[in-house]
C-alpha cells in the first residue's frame, strides 16, 4: 500500500485525476469490463479495490469466491482500463478510500447514492461520486446459475 500511495502522489503531481471503484469481481464478464471502461473515462487513473477472499465469503456466502483474490487481481490488472488493483480485507472500502483520496468514487447504478460507502469522505475532500450503469442482463450470480443449470445442478 505505501508503494501505491507513492505512485498516486506522483500521478497527482503530474495533474492526473484518480477514480476508485471496488467489488468482488468474481468471474469477470462483459458487464464488469464495460463498467470498468466507463469508470476509467471519468479520470486519468483507475484504482480498483478488490475484496479479499474472506471478505467475499462474508458478503456472498461460503461458496464464494470462485477464484482466489490473486487470480481475480491478475485478471483485473490485465484489463486496459485498470491501472492499479489493491486487495482489501474489510467488508467495506471506507479505510481504503480515506487512504487513496480519489477525485471520483464510482459505483454501479444499482447502488443508491445514499448507500455508497465513502461518498461522504470523497465529497468532503472536494471529489465527486458517480453512479455508472451496468450492462443489462449481466451478473456473476446469473452466470453461476446458468453454469449450474447447464450441468444439471440446482443452484
Amino acid at each position: 500500500m505505501p508503494e501505491l500511495r507513492r505512485q498516486l502522489v506522483a500521478c497527482r503531481r503530474h495533474g492526473q485525476t484518480i477514480a476508485f471503484t471496488n467489488g468482488c469481481f468474481d468471474l469477470i464478464h462483459a458487464g464488469h469490463v464495460q463498467y470498468l471502461e466507463r469508470v476509467k473515462r471519468l479520470a486519468d487513473v483507475l484504482v480498483v479495490g478488490l475484496n479479499s477472499d474472506a471478505s467475499v465469503r462474508r458478503l456472498k456466502g461460503a461458496g464464494r469466491p470462485l477464484m482466489p483474490a490473486r487470480d481475480r487481481a491478475r485478471v483485473l490488472r490485465g484489463l486496459r482500463a485498470v491501472d492499479y488493483v489493491v486487495v482489501f480485507e474489510a467488508d467495506t472500502p471506507r479505510a481504503l478510500i480515506r487512504t487513496i483520496r480519489p477525485d471520483v468514487l464510482a459505483k454501479g447504478g444499482d447502488w443508491a447514492t445514499s448507500t455508497i460507502v465513502g461518498a461522504d469522505v470523497v465529497r468532503r475532500a472536494g471529489g465527486r461520486v458517480v453512479r455508472v450503469p451496468y450492462l443489462a442482463g449481466r451478473s456473476t450470480t446469473r452466470l453461476i446459475q446458468r453454469i449450474l443449470k447447464g450441468y444439471g445442478c440446482q443452484g
